[in-house]
């Protein structure tokens, strides 16, 4: 109880710190309402900076869902529907761009693998729940010929983080609930050098539906060639 006692009080304490860094009128506006430009569904690692990572430095800009395996869906009834927290912004707040974040390294395909591979649910339910929603984009996956089952573990889940990420833009763009003009891009955040050695990099592998990483290139200016790398075949 001490340990957790303290850490409520570096909650406490950095929230103060936060509060006298802020300039004035942070929030001026948007304290009545709010028109991010993006939505970003991100995975739920702590490691993944959701608004940071972007280099912003005001309210506003991003609508920052996230849960387990960075997935656009859920569940209702049996229907695979797209999550509320995506939703919500390109309904209600004039948001036009959806963006997917996986990460390497991610806890969700690890496990999401090792039960597609004959191993056991992580546990407890609710995390069970997430993870036997991403098994289906993990088997798929690993049918395909994208994948290079043949390399080590590691390779193999990084992969299918990309895999993954391809995967949920892919559902995005197939909803009727996502009006066609909303831009749906894939990144995937490195922040142990697979892709490269900028640690931190967002990694550009999807932009509306194209995946070749070449043709990316081709979509964005020259000084960001180097964020257009792909670890699928």
């Amino acid at each position: 109880m001490g340990s957790t006692r303290k850490f409520l009080e570096e909650l406490l304490a950095g929230n103060q710190r936060h509060v006298e860094s802020l300039p004035e009128n942070y929030f001026a506006e948007v304290q009545t309402d709010q028109h991010p430009d993006t939505v970003a569904i991100c995975c739920s690692d702590s490691r993944v900076p959701q608004e940071h990572m972007w280099g912003f430095d005001h309210p506003g800009v991003v609508f920052t869902p996230s849960n387990i395996g960075n997935q656009v869906w859920d569940e209702d009834d049996g229907d695979r529907i797209v999550d509320g927290g995506v939703l919500y912004p390109i309904h209600h707040t004039d948001t036009d761009v959806a963006v997917v974040v996986g990460h390497t390294g991610c806890g969700a395909i690890t496990a999401a693998y090792q039960v597609a591979t004959g191993g056991d649910f992580p546990g407890p339910k609710g995390v069970d729940k997430w993870v036997e929603m991403l098994v289906p984009v993990i088997e798929e996956g690993l049918e395909s010929d994208l994948i290079d089952r043949e390399t080590n573990e590691s390779t193999v889940i990084n992969q299918l983080v990309e895999y993954n990420v391809d995967y949920q833009a892919g559902f995005l763009r197939e909803s009727d609930d996502v009006p066609d003009d909303v831009g749906v891009y894939g990144f995937v955040y490195d922040f142990q050098g697979v892709y490269g050695n900028e640690y931190g990099r967002a990694y550009l592998v999807n932009v509306n539906g194209e995946t070749d990483s070449g043709r990316i290139t081709e979509l964005i200016p020259e000084e960001f060639a180097t964020s257009t790398q792909s670890l699928l075949y």
